[in-house]
């Protein structure tokens, strides 16, 4: 009788274990179907797996997404509802579910999922970037940016909310922002569409800073001490901008100020860890590099691709570094 139960628990712990297999193959070829946007077999695929699987997670997350997708809003809705209420909801199922009150306007309803999600993830970058974005859809950029704001202090290492906090602060010329958050968002993000915005912004807020020849005019009245701290810094390089701005002089410009900053014990007094970052470029001879890297592009492509063709070494020295190196911003050094 013994071997008898052993041999059916064998028998039943092998199909559960084959079951479990079957379900995987069939999730990751309609995931596959999803991603490569074959909408009308995924959403087959999926139907077939919610006959089995309907409790899973996994699977109607991508469910009410192709719902999303496929402009089905409301069926989109209902699933997305039951979701949230589950023990084990993530912020994705929030956020989808965001998604489809947006695409329908119901603003309303979308704020207070965002509120609900926020009670159980306090600290969720994605979920600031959500209410942000949705107080931009109802043209109150005000509110926009105090969610964008929360959601950098909560969560240093989501990067879309740097992204839409820069393409605010440029928008209002708050050059003090722009550059800060766009140089932390190009360093989460480095070679996405979105990238060349920022880089672009970042240099013309540059530009912006020393076409005021008064440094006194630099720093806003409302500004933190870091903000003063930043531009004092910075004003000690303003010779080297007399002949305008560009990639090669603001590569010297910023590593005088590096020089400065930790000379004169600022990075004690307030620590930042994108000032460690350049710090250590600059002692690893990659400085030079990165600042190409980071303005090239926004001034000339075809002056960039020059530079990294005549200074190769140093180009491919800090792309193997950069491949390497994966930024993480501490928490605790958020200023205002």
């Amino acid at each position: 009788m013994k071997y008898f139960f052993s041999a059916i628990l064998f028998l039943l712990t092998a199909c559960s274990i084959k079951a479990q297999d079957n379900y995987a193959q069939k999730y990751d070829a309609a995931h596959k179907l999803l991603m490569q946007g074959d909408l009308e077999k995924a959403s087959a695929a999926y139907t077939e797996l919610l006959q089995k699987h309907g409790d899973s997670l996994e699977v109607l997350k991508d469910w009410v997404f192709i719902n999303i997708l496929i402009n089905n809003f409301t069926k989109a809705a209902e699933v997305g509802k039951l979701m949230i209420e589950r023990p084990d909801a993530d912020e994705q199922c929030f956020q989808l579910l965001g998604m489809s009150y947006k695409s329908t306007k119901e603003y309303k309803e979308c704020d207070n999922v965002y509120k609900k999600a926020l009670k159980k993830f306090p600290n969720s970058g994605v979920i600031y970037n959500e209410m942000g974005e949705l107080g931009a859809l109802q043209k109150n950029l005000p509110e926009a940016i105090v969610s964008w704001e929360k959601g950098i202090e909560a969560d240093a290492n989501y990067s879309s909310n740097y992204y839409n906090a820069v393409m605010y602060y440029d928008r209002f010329e708050n050059n003090f922002k722009t550059i800060i958050y766009g140089e932390q968002f190009l360093n989460l993000e480095s070679y996405t569409t979105r990238s060349a915005d920022i880089k672009s912004a970042v240099y013309d807020a540059y530009v912006r800073i020393y076409t005021e020849k008064d440094p006194q005019n630099w720093i806003r009245s409302t500004a933190s001490d870091f903000e003063k701290a930043f531009f004092t810094t910075l004003s000690k390089s303003i010779a080297l901008a007399k002949d305008g701005i560009n990639p090669e002089n603001l590569s010297s410009i910023r590593t005088r100020f590096v020089l400065d900053w930790f000379a004169s014990g600022k990075n004690e007094k307030l620590p930042f860890y994108l000032f460690n970052y350049q710090q250590y470029l600059l002692q690893e001879g990659l400085f030079d590099a990165y600042n190409q890297w980071m303005f090239g592009p926004a001034v000339s492509t075809a002056a960039y691709k020059i530079w990294v063709d005549t200074h190769d070494k140093q180009a491919a020295a800090f792309r193997k570094y950069q491949q390497s190196h994966i930024m993480k911003f501490p928490a605790g050094q958020y200023y205002k």
